[in-house]
């Protein structure tokens, strides 16, 4: 996946893999007729977000929760591995101060 705004996973066509994957191809298939009779994970993404919002935005919601809970858990670590960092580097100085004054 690329850094811009786009996510080449949209781009993707749909395969009747499962039931509900051949429920959703027949449905948005038949709803928005595309060429060559391929439908894209966009296309899906699409008629389910403007038939059935609160689907795509408890999904949407829950996945912006994880993503903050685990960058305030990543803040957290990091801050703790500086502090630790910080903490040998001062107890290093201190041995070397030690040395030189003990020499």
């Amino acid at each position: 996946m690329s850094l811009e705004n786009e996510n080449p996973l949209l781009d993707q066509t749909v395969e009747a893999e499962t039931p509900l994957k051949d429920m959703l191809l027949t449905y948005v298939g038949d709803k928005t007729k595309p060429t060559g009779d391929e439908v894209t994970v966009q296309m899906i993404v699409n008629t389910v977000a403007e038939e059935f919002p609160e689907f795509l935005t408890a999904v949407a919601e829950e996945n912006w929760v994880r993503g903050y809970r685990q960058a305030l858990t990543d803040v957290e670590t990091g801050q703790k591995a500086y502090s630790e960092y910080l903490s040998e580097q001062e107890s290093k100085e201190n041995d070397e101060q030690q040395n030189t004054t003990t020499d």
